[in-house]
């Protein structure tokens, strides 16, 4: 499906889909193809691509706060203390529950008519996590 046709479809500013279809392009997961039938296609299957991976590649780390980043940590400005950090402590939950739920479900499983969410019962297997916010 051609880039023009897609954000006409889900009503994105095209500029704004070339730049996610770009980061998904470097990081792997989708490759394009030039040509009047050129498009991009899915380099894996979907149900190995987790909600997760795409967040972090589309807009960084998955965190709240920039004290509870994995991959970006950053002590907040007027912190006294992380240990006993209330608001670090709520946000930190937060966080958690989120990564979880995106790190458990994929593509493939979001555009499955049958899926039930049921999955998100289950362990979250290492190899779909990839890295961690």
């Amino acid at each position: 499906m051609m880039i023009a046709e897609i954000a006409e479809q889900q009503q994105i500013p095209r500029k704004f889909l070339e730049q996610i279809l770009l980061d998904l392009k470097h990081q792997g997961i989708v490759a394009s193809r030039r040509g009047r039938l050129g498009g991009y296609d899915l380099l894996m299957p979907p149900d190995q691509i987790t909600f997760g991976r795409v967040l972090r590649i589309i807009d960084g780390p998955i965190a709240p706060l920039p004290c509870l980043s994995r991959m970006a940590y950053k002590r907040c400005a007027d912190c006294k203390s992380e240990a006993t950090c209330e608001i670090r402590r709520v946000f930190a939950r937060v966080a958690e529950s989120a990564r979880d739920v995106l790190d458990r479900v994929t593509i493939g499983q979001a555009i499955d008519d049958e899926w039930d969410g049921q999955s998100l019962e289950e362990p979250i297997p290492s190899s779909a996590t990839g890295r961690r916010a």
